[in-house]
Order: C-alpha cells, then sequence, then structure tokens
C-alpha cells in the first residue's frame, strides 16, 4: 500500500505542469501560529537544515514539500514496505555521511538540481521575496519543493505561513485575515490531513491551529495534533496530561515533538544528533509514552495516515478525473481544430451562419432561447401586440373639438348657407386623423429594423468567436444590407398611408352599410320633409318610403321615381344642391329650380332692421356691443361658444362619420403594414442574406485576415489541450494501481 504515496506524488507533478487546482490531491498541512516550530518538525523529517531561519514571519509563501525515498545504493525511486522499524528509521539517519543520492529539485527551476541544501535554503529565499516583497509581505502562490532521500519517508507535506496577530513592517493591516485565509485554502480541502503544531509552554487549549483545524474538520476525522518544545515547559510541570488525550482529545491522535534551539542551530547540530537527543529527553521525562512520540513516530504515523487516506480518497480521485477528462475533451473541441482549407472553411461558416439567422427568424433555430422573445417571435410580437396596441390606442377623434369641426364645416360651406353637412369638411377632417397613423407604422418598421440587427448576437457559434475579424465583417455586411432596405420599408409604409389619404371611398362596403350612415341619412330625409313643409310645400313621405330610399342610395342607384321628388321643395339659394353620401339632390326635369322665373319660391329680401343680432346676442352666440358707433363686421370669431341645437347636430355628424370611416383605415393600415415590412424587409433579408455574404467576404485577398484566431480562443484552446493530456496521463498512473494496492 505504500506504492500510494508516490502515486500521489507523480499525480502532483502532472497537475502542477499546468499549475490548476482543479484535481484536490491528498497532501499534509502544517498549521500553526508564528514560531510554534513548523520549519523545525519538517526538518527533523527530511533530517537536513534545509528552510530559512530568522526572527519574525519568515515563512511568507507556502512551500509544497514532496519527499521522495530513494534507494541509498542505485539511487532510484523505491517502495517501501509496510511496517518500517526504529532500526530502519536509524540505519536511514546514520548514512547521512553518505549525502550523494540526496538532492532537490524546483518546479520553477525546470530540471536543475540541488545538492547543497544551503542552495535549497537560498532559492527558497529569493522565490519568496520574488513575489512576497521584502519587507514581510506574503504571497499566496506556493514554492514546489521535491526532495529525493533515502533518509525520508515518503510523505507530501505543505508548509504555510505562521498564524500572526500584528502586522509588521509593509504588511497591511488585514494581515492576520490573509494569513487565515491562505491556511483555510488549503485545510479546507477535503483530501488533506491537518498537521496542527502547540507549542508546549502555551495553554493546550488557546491552540489557534487546532481552533481552525475545528472550524473545517469539525468531526477531526483527519486532523492530528503535534506538541512542540516540551522541553521548554516550566520546572515542575510536564505535558502527560495534553499528550496522552485528557485535556482535548485528537481522534488522530497528540504527538510530543523536540526541536532544535537556536542555540543549536547556530552551533549547526545536525539533525540525527537532535533526534538521538529527542529520544533520550522522552525516555527520561516521559518513558510511559515515549515509543509513542517523537520524530521518529511522527513521520511513520504521517505515512500511515497519508497512505490510509490516499486509499480512501482514490475512488472519488479516478471519477473525478474521468469527469474532467470528458469535459475538457467536449471543451477543446468547442475551439475547434486549426484551420486546413481556408476557402472551404470561410464558406462553410458563411452557409451555417446564413442558415443559423434565418432559422432563428422562422422559429427552427437549436438554440431556442427561453428568457426573452428573440428572432421571429419577437417580430411577431411586434406586429401583433406592440403595433397592434398602438394604433388601438389612436383616438380616431383625438385633437378635434367642436369648435374646429363646426369651423371645417362652416369654410366647407363657403358663402352659402346650407341645410346639411358637406362632404368636404369630413373629407378634410378624416383625412387629418388617417395621417396620425404613419407614425406608429414606420414606429413598426423601425423596431423589426433593431431586431433584425439583434438576431446577429443569437447567431455566434464558436466557429465565428473563434475569428474576430470575420464576426466583424458579418455583422457590418447585415448591417449594410439592412439599412439599404429600411428606407424602401419606410417608403412602401408611407405610400400606404397615402394611398388612403388620395381617396375617401364613401362607397366602402363596411362604411355604407353601418349603423351611423343609416341614421344620418334617415336624419338628412326628415330634414328635408320638415324643411320643405315650413316652405309650404310639404311632401308626404312614408317611413317605408325613406328606407327604399336609402337603400336606393347605398345601392349607388338614383331615388326611386315612386318617392316624391324633394327637389321641387328646395330652393336653390339655401344650397341644396350639394351631395353628400351619394345623394343627389336637385336633379329631377320637373324641378322648378330650373326655370328662369328666378324670383320664384323666393323669400322676401330683409330689411336693413333684420341683419341686427337679437337684442344682446352675437351673430354668434356672444353678448354683442351696444356701444354707438360699432361695426359689427369688425366682430372677430370667438375662440369657443356655445354650439347651438342644429350645430351640435351637425357636428355630431361629422364626429361619427370620422370615427366609423377612420375605424376602417385603421383596420387596413393593421393588416397592411406588417405584411409590407415581412415583404420588403424581414423576407428580402432572408433571401439575400447568403448571396449577399458571400459576394462580400469570399473573396480570396481577405480570407487570411478573417480566418484569423483571437487571441483569446487560441490561448484556451492549448491550456485546455495541456489539461486534457494531463488527465489522460493522470488516468494512465491511476490505472496502472492493482485493486490488491489499496489493502
Amino acid at each position: 500500500m505504500d506504492a500510494l504515496i508516490p502515486v500521489i506524488n507523480k499525480l502532483q507533478d502532472i497537475f502542477n505542469i499546468i499549475g490548476t487546482d482543479t484535481i484536490q490531491l491528498p497532501q499534509i498541512a502544517v498549521v500553526g501560529v508564528q514560531s510554534s516550530g513548523k520549519s523545525s518538525v519538517l526538518e527533523n523529517l527530511v533530517g537536513r537544515d534545509f528552510l530559512p531561519r530568522g526572527t519574525g514571519i519568515v515563512t511568507r509563501r507556502p512551500l509544497v514539500l514532496q519527499l521522495v525515498h530513494v534507494d541509498e545504493k542505485s539511487g532510484s525511486d523505491t517502495v517501501q514496505e509496510n511496517g518500517i522499524t526504529d532500526e530502519d528509521f536509524h540505519q536511514s539517519l546514520d548514512v547521512q555521511q553518505n549525502r550523494g543520492n540526496e538532492y532537490g529539485k524546483f518546479l520553477h527551476t525546470k530540471d536543475k538540481i540541488f545538492r547543497d541544501f544551503n542552495e535549497i535554503k537560498h532559492e527558497i529565499q529569493q522565490e519568496t521575496d520574488r513575489l512576497g516583497g521584502t519587507n514581510k509581505g506574503i504571497c499566496t502562490d506556493p514554492i514546489r519543493l521535491k526532495i529525493f532521500s533515502p533518509n525520508v519517508l515518503n510523505l507530501t507535506l505543505v508548509d504555510l505561513p505562521g498564524i500572526i496577530k500584528v502586522p509588521v513592517g509593509d504588511q497591511p493591516d488585514d494581515i492576520e485575515q490573509q494569513v487565515r485565509d491562505l491556511i483555510l485554502q488549503y485545510i479546507s480541502n477535503p483530501n488533506s490531513i491537518i498537521l496542527a503544531l502547540t507549542p508546549a509552554n502555551v495553554d493546550f487549549a488557546t491552540s489557534e491551529a487546532l481552533k481552525m483545524a475545528k472550524r473545517v474538520d469539525p468531526d477531526g476525522r483527519r486532523t492530528l495534533a503535534v506538541v512542540t518544545k516540551l522541553d521548554l515547559m516550566d520546572a515542575g510541570t510536564d505535558a502527560i496530561d495534553v499528550l496522552c488525550g485528557r485535556i482535548i482529545p485528537v481522534k488522530l491522535g497528540i504527538i510530543g515533538v523536540i526541536n532544535r534551539s537556536q542555540l543549536d542551530i547556530n552551533k549547526s547540530k545536525n539533525i540525527r544528533n537532535a533526534v538521538k537527543d529527542e529520544q533520550e529527553f522522552l525516555q527520561r521525562r516521559y518513558p510511559s509514552i515515549a515509543s509513542r512520540n517523537g520524530t521518529r513516530y511522527l513521520a511513520k504515523t504521517l505515512n500511515r495516515l497519508l497512505m490510509h487516506h490516499i486509499r480512501d480518497c482514490l475512488p472519488d480521485l479516478k471519477s473525478r478525473v474521468n469527469v474532467l477528462t470528458s469535459q475538457f475533451q467536449t471543451l477543446l473541441m468547442s475551439y475547434g481544430e486549426a484551420v486546413g482549407d481556408k476557402s472551404a472553411t470561410l464558406l462553410q461558416i458563411i452557409t451555417t451562419f446564413a442558415s443559423e439567422y434565418c432559422n432563428t427568424v422562422e422559429g427552427t433555430s437549436k438554440n431556442i432561447e427561453t428568457t426573452e422573445l428573440c428572432g421571429g417571435a419577437r417580430i411577431c410580437y411586434i406586429f401583433h401586440e406592440t403595433f397592434g396596441r398602438t394604433l388601438e390606442s389612436v383616438d380616431p377623434l383625438g385633437g378635434l373639438s367642436d369648435l374646429d369641426i363646426l369651423t371645417a364645416i362652416k369654410n366647407a360651406n363657403g358663402s352659402r348657407p346650407s341645410w346639411f353637412v358637406p362632404e368636404l369638411s369630413f373629407e378634410l377632417l378624416v383625412k387629418r386623423q388617417i395621417k396620425r397613423l404613419e407614425e406608429p407604422s414606420l414606429r413598426c418598421v423601425e423596431l423589426v429594423h433593431e431586431e433584425l440587427q439583434r438576431i446577429v448576437q443569437h447567431c455566434d457559434a464558436q466557429d465565428i468567436v473563434r475569428f474576430p475579424h470575420l464576426r466583424d465583417c458579418l455583422v457590418e455586411v447585415i448591417t449594410q444590407l439592412l439599412r439599404k432596405r429600411l428606407p424602401i420599408t419606410n417608403e412602401m409604409v408611407s405610400n400606404l398611408v397615402a394611398i388612403e389619404l388620395s381617396y375617401i371611398n364613401t362607397k366602402h362596403p363596411d362604411f355604407t352599410e353601418s349603423n351611423v350612415v343609416s341614421e344620418i341619412l334617415m336624419a338628412n330625409l326628415q330634414l328635408t320633409h320638415q324643411e320643405a313643409g315650413k316652405r309650404g310645400k310639404a311632401i308626404q313621405i312614408s317611413d317605408e318610403q325613406m328606407k327604399q330610399r336609402m337603400k336606393e342610395s347605398n345601392s349607388g342607384k338614383r331615388l326611386s321615381s315612386s318617392v316624391p321628388s324633394l327637389d321641387a321643395a328646395l330652393p336653390v339659394g339655401n344650397g341644396v344642391g350639394g351631395n353628400f353620401l351619394g345623394m343627389k339632390w336637385g336633379s329631377s326635369g320637373d324641378s322648378d329650380l330650373h326655370r328662369n322665373n328666378s324670383n320664384a319660391g323666393k323669400p322676401p329680401l330683409p330689411r336693413d332692421r333684420d341683419l341686427q343680432p337679437t337684442e344682446g346676442v352675437s351673430p354668434y352666440g356672444s353678448p354683442a356691443r351696444h356701444s354707438q358707433g360699432v361695426n359689427l363686421l369688425d366682430i372677430a370669431m370667438p375662440v369657443s361658444r356655445n354650439l347651438s341645437a342644429r350645430e351640435k347636430r351637425d357636428v355630431d355628424i361629422i364626429r361619427r362619420l370620422i370615427n366609423s370611416y377612420f375605424l376602417i383605415v385603421r383596420k387596413s393600415i393593421q393588416d397592411s403594414v406588417p405584411k409590407a415590412v415581412m415583404h420588403f424587409l424581414v423576407n428580402y433579408v432572408k433571401n439575400h442574406l447568403q448571396s449577399e455574404l458571400v459576394g462580400q467576404l469570399y473573396k480570396h485577398d481577405q480570407i487570411d485576415r478573417l480566418l484569423t484566431e483571437a487571441d483569446s480562443v487560441t490561448q484556451r484552446r492549448e491550456e485546455a489541450s495541456k489539461m486534457l493530456k494531463a488527465l489522460h496521463a493522470a488516468s494512465q498512473v491511476i490505472g496502472e494501481i492493482r485493486d490488491t494496492h489499496l489493502w
């Protein structure tokens, strides 16, 4: 089972090459407060003095340390057997006289070999200062060191900065939080073993290392406590209760060790002698538990815990590698391969883009949005919701006051008074209202144009993203095509409104058959009957005859001869000879209006007093001026006034007619504008997009520039390719482990 640790070391080497933390590999994280003895413990495990020393915070970057046991004779990596004895460990320390097989390698120095451990210490210091600065600053980027030696057991450890409370030097005010966050980044890994160090001369219940370990490992399943500096406890005290777990129990155990003092370091006391002195101290002070403490026991315990931990993590690790391999294969395929035949590739991209654009308009695209309307669905919404509701919100009589309508009626009559509403006033006013439909119609064209431009964003396939120049050119060609079609479509839509304005069709079936027109015709016939009766020439017309006359008028026929003619009762001077809604008045051949007797049927001319207004009332219903010498002709038309019953009737007739005809025109515009937009803009773009793209872009002198990949895509492809190779190598390494090695 000891073969598992070299496997993890190989996996670390594989993933360190690409610098990724995607795979969380099992390792031992060393945690403790500043100057708690972390570096001394690591040096004791290695058996060499290779870590920087000094006052204050020394470890300012994480140090990922891989210990690889090698055969002392051949120098090759060896696999240790289970059940390493104390004699084996003593022998490994005794061979320190022959240092030929001990050396170190840094990841950042590639294949350079360091056989002098003082050089390793200097390289760690230099690399720390390079990124962390020279004035106590910390850095999260780890230094990766691998030490090959016959004096070590296979282990993977991470030396972390010590926990501090007060910033020094150029350290920021939140240096304590930065250090804690850095430590948590490593000990939060569920595949890591936490080595929590606490000095023996500090109350064990106040251990910061155990506090942080309990935060991420509340059950204590992966926490091993180490009590350092047992020889520095006050006289008369011991750590027997702490080491036996009577103060705070730790599931993986509590191991006591003794570090070299600063005096020992200054005198260059070697590790072998320090370990011997440690064993003598434990036998003298803690004889009952000496065999379960010390550096030798710590090394064997860490080796055993790491192997069992790797065994437990290996199935999940295999599964994780397989899942990531599949994901990165898909990712690499999405980036596409290097372009071979550029001409064929360009033509294929253009064809695919044009097809996807048309599919988005038609609603047959594979990438259907679920968060918002887009493409053809949005165009449909613009036609039937946005445009339709906008037209329905246009008031047929908006902006028309009663006085405006009355003024139009009087202006249409000119100098002749009239009994009936003139047709000209209706045409002028209804055209004014129909003109208001042009603006929302043009706005509909604009909205569709914007959506056609926006569809490009939904067609950004990976092949297009790879080539930024090609994408810019595709967008430019579509923009030009839409810009060319926009004025043509606007002109057509404006013409649709202009067509409605060019001819007011009062013979429109929906208009002449409306209840409004029927009521108005009935009212006009009755009024004619009444006015003729007042002249002494009343004509008896029954209701049936009136309805017959209205029917014939609506059908475009002359008034039936069975209905007595009203023309003889209508004097010419009153302007009854006008026509409205297809009814011809004064057309009878027997009419008295065609006789030469100019005074026949005419009322007597008014006298001078008849030109005077009614007492206190002006000709337009406003108070008259009674002051001497005021000319009534100088009185201006009032801005507003009360309408007479006759005027109210005329205004109401025009209002109802405008409303009826406007609704007919609005319905026609609501139907014809979307059709025009589809024909002149949407369908034209769909039918001509591919030919336009090929004509503008498929040119031999532009192919190389268009198919130049973005630097970001090239970089991501290379990263994905490296990661995929690493995953394949990791899968191969894991696959070399036989099931028998797991137990």
